[in-house]
């Protein structure tokens, strides 16, 4: 026996063949065959229930006597969902909106397939863009934000000095020193600092080349004397220049967790500790063996170029882009290690018997790191023909892991810099001269907007992640 559907035994008071649909007070009449074309369509499959429990599944109520199936659906879509069941194809108009029209044809059973060639570059596209443009939203919102707090920081420590005493005068020079190109002095001040640091790193260059190299008693290469009153004078200055800073610090339990200020005390530091290991060998002959602590420590004056980050906006936003680029740093390395890996043990197997330089695969990670970073440096090749190939391999892998997050990062370094630019001009447009009266220029318009489209942004996620099944007209009734 042939089984047979609901609609084989219902009575009906309409024509044999057609149902009624009521989407949300939309209402129309359907042919069964029209509908029957797409099968796995929400429709097709209410026609082949057999029993009203099924019906329920599938709709939102059921009439048996109208033979009605009610939807609670947005009836402004539902046309479309109709054209598609004439034409067999989905066409979407320019303003509405693709994730509602994305999440309504889900509803109804409707692939994304059936999408006509004529809309379908377009609604792609403008479901990828929102993707690709919550990075820079983000971003802004997060600039608008950060730069509000750190002005704010910024006028509460400037506010810390009414009432103290010479307030006025400490808040000059902690402006003066603090924030380069905020006066004409800050400017000098900040000149001066970083001819200082540029001599102490040409002074430590040129020392190291034999010319410039005096023997000592002992026949051991020493320092010019003339070099050594350079490196005397630079770090009086680095000392006299973090004294400055701490003495008209606004607040000095929050002084030394400034990344700068830490990086002008470890410029000095390895000085004093030097100068400390070289008396105590001096009269403890038997602890001669820290002298090559000292050796050590000299060679942490290199570090003192990055005191030129106080003087330079382009390297605080580098050192602001490596603090938030972990992830794509972490995927760079992951992506080289794993190439690395791969690319090693290949030309391992390929050379070891005909190249003493890839003999082993520590030798090959080596080879392997060159080729990948397209360095290059030609200490080891492979010289048979396989091992060329997986060469070549190895260096075009490189140049695809190398530049797939490069772009990221650059572009977060662009929002840093741009960020930190309108920070610092901010910062200039503060006016203390006669005590707290200018409040630091923000747009607090646009900083409100930023907060509620964020929240907005939240709220439209939230939606779609767990999409509610009943209308909005209904659910504000």
């Amino acid at each position: 026996m042939t089984r047979r559907s609901l609609w084989d035994v219902s009575e009906t008071n309409v024509e044999d063949g057609d149902i009624r649909i009521n989407v949300g007070g939309f209402k129309r009449r359907l042919r069964s065959h029209t509908l029957l074309r797409f099968p796995e369509t929400r429709l097709g499959r209410l026609l082949l229930c057999h029993s009203r429990e099924a019906i329920l599944e599938l709709c939102d109520d059921y009439d048996d006597v109208q033979r009605e199936f009610y939807f609670d659906r947005n009836p402004e879509l539902f046309p479309y969902v109709l054209h598609f069941y004439h034409t067999g194809r989905l066409h979407v108009m320019a303003e509405l909106c693709v994730f509602s029209f994305s999440q309504e044809i889900e509803y109804w059973g409707i692939n994304e397939f059936f999408i006509d060639s004529c809309c379908s570059y377009s609604y792609h596209g403008r479901k990828v863009e929102p993707a690709q443009e919550k990075w820079e939203e983000q971003s802004d919102q997060e600039s608008t934000s950060s730069s509000f707090d750190e002005i704010l920081a910024f006028y509460n420590d400037a506010s810390k000095f009414e009432g103290q005493p010479l307030g006025s005068f400490r808040r000059r020079l902690w402006l003066a020193l603090d924030n380069p190109g905020y006066s004409v002095l800050s400017r000098v001040f900040s000149i001066l600092s970083i001819l200082v640091v540029l001599g102490s790193i040409i002074t430590m260059c040129l020392n190291s080349l034999p010319d410039f190299q005096i023997p000592d008693s002992q026949g051991n290469p020493g320092e010019d004397p003339r070099f050594e009153i350079v490196e005397h004078f630079g770090i009086a200055w680095f000392t006299f220049e973090l004294l400055a800073r701490f003495a008209v610090a606004p607040d000095f339990l929050k002084f030394f967790k400034n990344a700068l200020n830490l990086i002008d005390l470890m410029s000095i530091v390895p000085f004093y500790i030097t100068l400390v290991v070289n008396l105590v060998v001096e009269s403890t002959p038997t602890l001669a063996n820290l002298g090559r602590v000292a050796q050590v420590l000299r060679l942490m004056r290199i570090f003192r170029i990055l005191k030129l980050a106080r003087h330079s906006t382009g390297l605080r936003s580098l050192g602001a882009t490596l603090k938030y680029s972990y992830k794509e740093v972490g995927l760079l390395l992951l992506y080289l290690s794993v190439g690395i890996s791969i690319f090693s043990v290949v030309a391992y197997t390929i050379e070891k018997e005909e190249n003493e330089g890839l003999a082993t695969i520590p030798a090959c990670w080596w080879w392997a790191t060159v080729s990948m970073t397209t360095v290059g440096y030609g200490d080891v090749v492979p010289g048979t023909t396989a091992g060329k190939l997986t060469a070549s391999a190895c260096i075009l892998a490189g140049i695809l892991v190398v530049v797939l997050p490069i772009t990221l990062i650059f572009n977060k370094f662009s929002h840093f810099y741009r960020r930190q630019k309108q920070l610092e001009s901010a910062m200039r447009s503060c006016d203390f001269g006669d005590g707290m009266k200018e409040v630091p220029s923000v747009n607090l318009r646009d900083y409100y907007a930023h907060k509620v489209k964020s929240l907005m942004a939240s709220l439209t996620n939230m939606n779609r992640s767990s999409p509610s099944e009943l209308s909005l007209n209904d659910s504000l009734q």
